[in-house]
């Protein structure tokens, strides 16, 4: 057998393994100076998270309670990792314990007080109560962990300790039982948002399924009625919240509303077009009101499909940043109220990686950062307590206008009609 010729002192097998080794040792060395640089931006996250609260908007933990524990908080052992213990170490639904939330660096929490539709005029008011009773319970067991906080100050006061500040949001207009004097004693209670609505159309607003293809309004937006409840949550220092509203009810509410307002997992409408997202003539809008949208994770209000990652969350914050304005996104990723999350994003423990891809592209300062992970929230959440602050010094009396009967006509069944005469 003929043997190959050297070339230049290697033999052609020699060459190839010298290339092959070369190969190895760029991928190597690339791998390191990756693993390197992301650890450069995670260390200036952990930095910027120390100095300014990461507030989510909204989290459906409580309702995950309700489902496995019925409420049962004594079998609840929120204080250890959960992945190991049933049924939420089994469940594509459970995203979240007090030591993710720790690893995940979270400084605030909005937890949602959810009922669902089908408890519209029946016992919607009650479950809402029953969820409340829940959020601060589970907050009174961990006071050395946990705080109930009712106002802007309180959640960076709470940063400084420590501490999470726990925030109560109800989820859907049909809690309050069209009755303002419940929102006020949800207010009293600790809420801080009200949803206007959730999939199912109140009779004072419509939710975003009508704005589905073949759908017809029932109302075109908000009623008299429903602008009644956007001014009195204005009076309280309530946020407005329209995630799960049609656009017609978020163009009505933004007109109304005197206070900035928030959508508390919501994404881009232009980048997936689910209803649950905002178009962009509303985006411009909230820039004009003074509002935030907080980015959903959810892979089918991102890539529109069962499946996304963490560039696609980037992608719609991206979008967002560009339409809004810097000062008008933030996160509210809807953890323990879906099934499925994005790829990098599986639970809560997550969010530094979010912001440390963002720092990735030289767009990103360490105060837009900021922007993003609370101080949006914060100011948002202080201009709504100015606006109820410039109300009671107006001395504006609380609403005590009632529902027309007509647009419950059919629906009172469960109602008190009020004393016989």
């Amino acid at each position: 057998m003929r043997r190959r010729k050297p070339i230049a002192g290697f033999t052609l097998n020699g060459l190839f393994c010298w290339c092959i080794a070369l190969l190895i040792s760029f991928c190597y060395i690339s791998s390191q100076c990756l693993a390197a640089h992301l650890e450069e931006r995670m260390e200036i996250v952990r930095r910027i998270l120390k100095e300014v609260p990461l507030i989510d908007g909204h989290n459906d933990l409580p309702w995950n309670i309700r489902k496995f524990l019925k409420n049962q908080l004594r079998e609840f052992r929120f204080g250890e990792d959960l992945r190991d213990i049933s049924p939420w170490s089994t469940s594509l639904w459970s995203h979240t314990d007090l030591h993710r939330l720790k690893e995940g660096m979270v400084a605030a929490q909005f937890w949602s007080a959810y009922a669902p539709c089908s408890s519209q005029h029946l016992d919607a008011v009650q479950l809402t109560l029953e969820q409340i009773d829940l959020i601060r319970r589970l907050v009174n067991l961990y006071p050395q962990h946990m705080a109930l906080v009712t106002t802007a100050d309180g959640i960076e006061d709470s940063h400084r300790k420590g501490k999470i500040a726990s925030l109560i949001g109800v989820e859907g207009g049909h809690s309050i039982g069209t009755s303002l004097a419940v929102l006020r004693m949800f207010y009293q209670l600790g809420a801080r948002y009200l949803t206007l609505t959730h999939t199912c159309n109140t009779p004072w607003a419509d939710c975003c399924k009508v704005d589905e293809p073949g759908q017809v309004p029932h109302i075109g937006g908000l009623s008299h009625f429903g602008t009644l409840v956007v001014k009195e949550m204005n009076r309280l220092g309530m946020i407005v919240d329209l995630s799960h509203v049609s656009v017609p009810t978020m163009l009505d509410a933004l007109a109304t509303s005197k206070a900035p307002i928030i959508f508390s997992h919501s994404s881009a409408h232009a980048i997936c077009n689910s209803s649950r997202n905002v178009p962009d003539h509303v985006l411009k809008r909230i820039a004009v009101n003074g509002g935030l949208v907080m980015v959903a994770f959810y892979p089918h209000f991102l890539s529109c499909a069962e499946k996304a990652t963490i560039k696609d969350v980037v992608v719609h914050i991206n979008h967002i940043r560009d339409v809004a304005g810097i000062d008008h996104v933030g996160i509210g990723a809807g953890y323990d109220g879906v099934n499925r999350v994005p790829q990098g994003l599986e639970d809560v423990s997550k969010y530094p990686y979010l912001f440390a891809e963002l720092l990735e592209s030289d767009r990103w300062s360490e105060e837009d950062i900021a922007k993003l992970a609370g101080k949006n929230l914060i100011r948002v959440f202080k201009q709504v307590e100015q606006v109820r602050d410039k109300f009671e010094a107006q001395g504006m009396l609380p609403l005590d206008e009632s529902i027309p009967p007509e647009d419950i006509l059919g629906r009172s069944y469960c109602r008190y009609s009020g004393p016989k005469t």
